[in-house]
């Protein structure tokens, strides 16, 4: 927290991963701000019938960032296993609304941290030449690691707009 503003070095990560890595921090740390003291109901809250809880959300981000782990540091997709874990968070939508509901704050929090300490051990494996590797990505274009990992806090903070715009409407 002593240098949550700080873009720079983190101890046992390369330059450019801790750059990435403080801009993550600095994202999670807005977002559980915005979430602070919610209760199990307005985790659950719904705007309308096709909107996200905030719940649903937060569990999006941690869903979202194991999904990249699977994909940039194992190489592979999810398995049927693991799309029954995270297809929902990842999906969101109906099957979202109907699976993610009656958690405490304390449920996402804790599964965004577990997915979350995942990512700073396997970023410890890596170099910055690693956020250079290409693949295809989406719409068949190539993306490097790098865009995909800023993609991780990028939806994130977007999702984030979404929480506090809920959260206003609570009541």
């Amino acid at each position: 927290m002593e240098k949550i503003y700080l873009i720079t070095d983190i101890p046992g990560y390369t330059p450019q991963i801790s750059r990435l890595i403080s801009m993550m921090n600095y994202a999670r740390y807005t977002t559980i701000e915005s979430t602070k003291d919610l209760t199990i109901d307005q985790l659950d809250f719904l705007l309308d019938p096709q909107c996200n809880s905030i719940g649903s959300l937060l569990l999006h981000f941690a869903a979202v960032e194991y999904a990249y782990q699977i994909q940039t540091f194992e190489r592979r997709e999810l398995s049927e296993d693991e799309l029954l874990e995270w297809g929902p968070a990842l999906k969101l939508g109906d099957e979202g609304r109907e699976i993610i509901k009656g958690n405490d704050l304390n449920y996402y929090i804790d599964r965004m941290n577990s997915v979350r300490l995942r990512t700073l051990e396997l970023f410890k494996e890596v170099d910055d030449d690693w956020l250079n590797k290409e693949e295809e990505f989406w719409y068949n274009k190539p993306a490097n690691y790098y865009f995909m990992w800023y993609h991780v806090f990028e939806d994130e903070i977007n999702h984030r707009g979404q929480i506090r715009m809920i959260r206003k409407r609570l009541g």
